[in-house]
Order: C-alpha cells, then sequence, then structure tokens
C-alpha cells in the first residue's frame, strides 16, 4: 500500500531543520505537498533499499571456514608478497598465489581479480593484495560484487577495516610502508573482529548499492 505524504508532513520536516526528504517506491505526494517541497526547495533523496543479511556478510577473516587465504599482487609487490605468505603459512593458513611469480612488469587488475574472486566463490576465507600504494588493486578488486577490499596503511586503518567495515581483501601498498609496518598491518588485520550491529546496518547499504547497479 502507497504511503501518502501531506502538506503538513514536508512542513514539519522543515520547520525541524531538514532540507532533504527521503523517499521510497512506496511513497506518494499530493499536489499541495509537491508545491510546499519546491516554495521551501527540499531536496527528494531516494532511500536506500533494505536487504537481508547474507551469509557473505559473515565476518571471514575469524571464521576460517576454509583456512586458506588467497594473494596475489603485481611486479612491485612480488617480494613482500612472499613474505607475507610466509608469515601467513607459519600461522596455519594455506596459501593459494594467483601471482605474479617474479618481477616482470604487469597489471596488478589481473592478480586482484584472480585473488578476491576466490573469497566471493568462497574458496578462500580471505585474500592479500599487494601493488606499488595499495589503491589500485582496492579498486579493481571493489568492482566484484561482495568483496570488501580495503587499503590499510597503519595499524588503525587495519583496524577499523575489519571491526568496522568486515573487510575480506586486505590491500597494501609495497613501496609506501616498510617491512615491519606491513607486518603489523597484518597482525592487526588478523586479530580484529568484525563488530557486527550498527556496523551491519551499514554494509547492508552497501549490499543495497551492489545490488541496484547490478541490475
Amino acid at each position: 500500500m502507497k504511503r501518502v505524504i501531506t502538506e503538513s508532513e514536508v512542513i514539519k520536516l522543515y520547520k525541524s531543520g531538514a532540507r532533504t526528504f527521503p523517499i521510497g517506491d512506496d511513497e506518494l505526494f499530493t499536489p499541495l505537498a509537491k508545491d510546499k517541497i519546491k516554495e521551501l526547495k527540499i531536496k527528494l533523496v531516494k532511500k536506500m533499499p533494505a536487504v537481508e543479511i547474507e551469509g557473505s556478510l559473515k565476518d571471514p577473516v575469524k571464521s576460517k571456514r576454509t583456512n586458506k587465504v588467497s594473494i596475489g599482487g603485481d611486479h612491485t609487490g612480488f617480494k613482500i608478497k612472499n613474505l607475507i605468505s610466509k608469515i601467513l603459512v607459519g600461522k596455519g593458513f594455506e596459501i593459494i598465489d594467483v601471482g605474479t611469480y617474479d618481477e616482470n612488469a604487469c597489471d596488478y587488475p589481473d592478480f586482484a581479480y584472480s585473488a578476491s574472486l576466490k573469497v566471493k566463490d568462497g574458496e578462500t576465507d580471505f585474500a592479500v593484495l599487494i601493488d606499488a600504494t595499495g589503491i589500485p588493486s582496492a579498486i579493481s578488486a571493489n568492482k566484484i560484487p561482495g568483496i570488501r577490499a580495503c587499503t590499510c596503511y597503519n595499524e588503525f586503518s587495519a583496524r577499523s577495516a575489519r571491526e568496522h567495515n568486515n573487510g575480506n581483501v586486505l590491500v597494501m601498498g609495497a613501496r609506501s610502508l616498510g617491512e615491519e609496518t606491513i607486518k603489523s598491518i597484518l597482525e592487526v588485520w588478523l586479530d580484529t573482529p568484525f563488530g557486527g550491529e550498527r556496523h551491519q546496518k551499514r554494509l547492508d547499504k552497501i549490499t543495497a548499492i551492489e545490488r541496484e547497479f547490478s541490475k
């Protein structure tokens, strides 16, 4: 059933200090309400659709469904990728290395896609990507629905990425960070659980955006 928005509701909203009016597909405005919105210059914004929490939104890093980690990076991240792989193996993870396997110039989207797709398909619990700055691989990975690739540059960003954003792909820059910083970021990433609750509601909205543009 459609909900009818009246002029009085618009005026009440305006007096409360709001200058935007969230609208959904189930709402209709009376002619007087439309006129008042124009008069008061209130901006209409589309509500984010509600979504159900899916299994993919569970904490991938802490649940260890497969105990496998996919890892990849371009030529700039080759050495650091190998270092991270050894650390993860020492912690009991099985590594699926998607490349690159040498320092010859190559394209970061190839490895970001391969490693992140394994997370999406449930083959690995999470992924680690390494390039020069940690930015381009994250951009590439985040094109895949369900992937939350987080470029982390210190312990605080790693903790926030996990606790607030339930990150499932860790991205770091081999030329923008030192080895010890990279190690500490990885440790915090592994040790921090997803906070859930209010953070989940925000992730649901990200999922809604993905669905909106995947139609």
